[in-house]
């Protein structure tokens, strides 16, 4: 019906012919502007090529409003795709660095990547089994966006509260970083052979009539060889651990053996609770109302755990709520679009940072209102960083932002970037910030039902 219904219809086609083509080098030829900026381009990244001087020159890494001291060694997500991880971790070590005066610390990362790969994988094949009882097809458009990446690195910080809550915490010394974990790529990449092959496994057995016993069974083998490979790329952390450290005063001190969920309720929840933050998000679509709650369906990583919930807010109070927990002492996790406008070398978030029209005769990257922009596939988030610092003007108006990064301490200033409050608004997309900032008003926003979002929805990107 559909082709027949196509053939019935005055298809416009704006087909190039040799006029047109010969049209368009005419004009590129006309300028010798374009002839230079093809000189500097054909040797250099174009994005440096566009670079402002200007800009750079009157960018300074200095703030009127920062935390007390700010964590030690700058941590390096290296080829993997954790920064939300990464993030969580440099956010909840700065309290415990200051209560048991330390000199650097790093909870471990690998830890909570393990049991992420293994919840999550598990989450995946749950989904495949409540998608065939809901008859979706395998080729419509849920399935197969489920299926072209069955697992990945990247997350959410309703999924950290998960994992913190049901796993605990561990120091990095205790069990790290293994090749795997610093480079995801064939872990993965093996995880998602296998996890497509089960959900056709689990499909056909649905199909056939299968008992809710036998789904379940199935599902327990095919976890038991996740678990395999999991714990053969990244190791499988102790049930118990003693974590031994030299505070600030080289004074030796021991804790332990202690279970790493007895570790976190015991002495890392006394000094920052997760259950205490929320975060909030800003989607200025037309159809997504502020102050209402959303989710994303098929979204989340521990079956049984939190559902990822959305409380939409104006932008404004999002940058208004980070710098006030900024000023109160406590850092902030946030979620934006790492790459736009982003001159990571020096370490520079601004929307003035690049001039495209310089280089190409037109702009690129804000063109579009931020709503259009994920309308339109443009935009989305797709990093997670922590913010440490704010600068405000007499005022009182934000002007810029220091944030700590985890690409390693050989970009930006040691690995700190500067984002100026025109960058917040334009490509920020969360934040995460204590309860106790937030008025009632914002917070009953998380006792509405969410309204829920489609998989595919750009607001279910994952920062990694």
């Amino acid at each position: 019906m559909i082709q027949k219904n196509l053939r019935n219809i005055n298809m416009f086609k704006a087909i190039l012919t040799k006029d047109h083509l010969e049209k368009f080098k005419k004009y590129f030829l006309s300028d010798e502007k374009n002839l230079l900026a093809q000189n500097v381009c054909s040797k250099i990244d174009p994005f440096e090529v566009a670079l402002s001087r200007k800009r750079i020159e009157e960018t300074q890494h200095i703030y009127n409003s920062k935390i007390e001291a700010e964590a030690k060694p700058v941590t390096n997500q290296k080829n993997s795709g954790r920064c939300w991880l990464f993030a969580a971790l440099n956010v909840i070590r700065l309290p415990v660095i200051k209560h048991f005066n330390l000199e650097d610390f790093e909870f471990s990362q690998g830890y909570l990547f393990f049991w992420d790969k293994i919840e999550r994988c598990n989450y995946f094949l749950n989904n495949i089994v409540e998608t065939a009882k809901r008859n979706e097809p395998v080729d419509g458009r849920l399935v197969s966006f489920l299926l072209y990446d069955p697992t990945c690195d990247g997350g959410q910080w309703d999924m950290i509260v998960n994992l913190i809550n049901k796993h605990g915490l561990m120091p990095k010394k205790n069990f790290p970083e293994s090749y795997s974990c610093e480079a995801s790529a064939r872990m993965n990449q093996v995880l998602k052979s296998k996890l497509r092959e089960y959900a056709k496994a689990i499909r056909d057995l649905i199909q056939k009539g299968g008992s809710d016993g036998d789904v379940q069974k199935l599902v327990e083998e095919q976890m038991i060889n996740i678990y395999r490979i999991v714990a053969i790329c990244l190791g499988i952390p102790h049930d118990t651990f003693t974590w031994n450290y030299y505070d600030k005063n080289k004074f030796f001190h021991s804790i332990g053996p202690i279970t790493p969920k007895e570790f976190y309720e015991n002495h890392i929840k006394p000094l920052f609770n997760v259950d205490d933050k929320v975060c909030l998000v800003t989607d200025p679509r037309s159809t997504n109302q502020y102050g209402k709650a959303y989710t994303v369906d098929c979204l989340g990583n521990v079956v049984g755990g939190r559902r990822c919930i959305y409380n939409n807010q104006p932008v404004e109070l999002l940058l208004e709520l980070t710098a006030k927990s900024i000023k109160e002492g406590e850092a902030v996790w946030f979620g934006c679009e790492v790459s736009k406008r982003c001159a990571s070398k020096i370490g520079i978030q601004d929307i003035k940072i690049h001039d495209f029209p310089l280089v190409f005769g037109v702009d690129i990257q804000t063109t579009m209102s931020k709503g259009d922009r994920l309308l339109y596939g443009e935009s989305a988030m797709t990093h997670a960083m922590v913010f440490t610092a704010v600068h405000a003007d007499e005022t009182n108006e934000v002007q810029k932002l220091r944030v700590e990064n985890s690409w390693g301490d050989d970009r930006g200033e040691k690995g700190y970037l500067l984002m100026t409050s025109e960058w917040f608004k334009e490509f920020t997309f969360e934040v995460v910030v204590d309860k106790k900032f937030v008025s009632e008003e914002v917070l009953d926003v998380f006792k509405q039902e969410p309204i829920v979002l489609p998989a595919w929805d750009p607001m279910g990107t994952l920062a990694c």
